[in-house]
């Protein structure tokens, strides 16, 4: 995953390879999943299936020479890279989520008129 972060920065990725890997990031650390994680066995295969599948696409979708470069500079590292920028995502989806599920629920229960 630290590779991918490199290889989002760089400017010779193309625009769509880099909403994948921010969608990508996003799925893997949010706490909204496809399938709950209570649910058993079903609950993990999402995880498990969708995110190296994820990985294998965006990887493909990234120039070789720009994976290598990036897959060097992962291999360097000593602190782990913050993504500041799939933490506003996220944050915006839950916000967004919650307003929607609270309109609804004032709608349907007679508390909110026009």
């Amino acid at each position: 995953m630290f590779a991918l972060n490199f290889a989002y920065k760089d400017p010779r990725v193309p625009w769509y390879a880099k909403l994948l890997i921010v969608l990508l990031v996003g799925y893997a650390i949010s706490p909204i999943d496809l399938i709950p994680d209570f649910i058993p066995v079903f609950g993990y295969l999402d995880d498990l299936v969708l995110i190296p599948l994820g990985v294998a696409v965006a990887i493909r979708m990234i120039p070789p020479n720009v994976m290598e470069e990036a897959r060097l500079k992962a291999e360097s590292l000593q602190t782990k890279p913050e993504n500041w920028l799939a933490a506003i995502i996220i944050v915006s989806v839950w916000v967004l989520m919650l307003g929607w599920l609270l309109w609804l629920i004032l709608l349907h229960s007679g508390l909110y008129r026009d």
